[in-house]
């Protein structure tokens, strides 16, 4: 069974959840929106930042934190923003990292968008 997650996220007009548990795994995908859903200015570190806020947000919602987050799964629409998300990844998680791949992409759903994450983590059901 699938339990969905409620945060204060933008509630999306599109068919989605912020996150689901299923089988004591979270799943989540975060990009850089804020409360009206827009996607902030400011470039990529600005972007990562919110990325991760809202991550953390989401977390706390389904009564998990960082350190519950088993893969994270980053994608970039510039290979040369790959340090900077690098640098604030590294301000959220600590050792032992969870583990991670990143990905350059030709584009994400929102034009504006440089950064999103995809998270799994260990939860309660």
């Amino acid at each position: 069974m699938i339990k969905t997650v409620k945060t204060d996220l933008y509630q999306s007009p599109s068919p989605l959840e912020w996150a689901t548990v299923g089988n004591g795994i979270l799943f989540t995908a975060q990009i850089p929106i804020d409360d009206g859903g827009k996607v902030i200015p400011g470039g990529i570190e600005a972007q990562t930042h919110q990325t991760m806020k809202n991550l953390c947000h989401t977390l706390k919602c389904a009564n998990a934190n960082l350190s519950d987050v088993t893969q994270v799964i980053i994608y970039v629409t510039d290979r040369a923003y790959l340090p900077a998300v690098n640098k604030i990844y590294a301000e959220y998680f600590k050792e032992p990292y969870p583990n991670r791949a990143a990905l350059v992409v030709a584009g994400l759903a929102r034009e504006e968008m440089l950064v999103e994450l995809v998270v799994y983590a260990a939860v309660t059901d």
